[in-house]
């Protein structure tokens, strides 16, 4: 696809002002309506969820909902799907390492 023959210029989007949410500390670019898992693949971050077994990186893979591999921890609160979250200005993104609850036993 050319400079000229973006998904965002075919469509005719004009979306506004950008913001920024954090990732496991750093600053990722967001666009307003943009879900978590689509800022973190744009910003070329493909995995923030590691497996309870063998410790696997996990991104987003179904993209709508489905297969759960896009969790992280999300403000704070574990096991949140990114492919259904907005990426909210100041949202706080953390890898989530298996489960994500450090109370539960594996």
């Amino acid at each position: 696809m050319t400079a000229d023959r973006t998904p965002a210029r075919l469509a005719d989007a004009r979306p506004g002002p950008g913001h920024t949410i954090e990732f496991d500390g750093r600053p990722v670019p967001a666009l307003p309506g943009q879900s978590i898992a689509a800022a973190l693949w744009a910003d070329g971050i493909l995995a923030w969820r590691r497996t309870r077994v063998g410790g696997r990186p996990r991104g987003a893979f179904c993209g709508i909902g489905v297969c759960y591999d896009c969790l992280a921890t999300v403000d704070g609160q574990p096991n949140r799907r990114t492919c259904l979250m907005p990426a909210e200005p100041g949202t706080v993104v953390t890898t989530q390492e298996g489960h994500g609850r450090a109370d539960l036993a594996v």
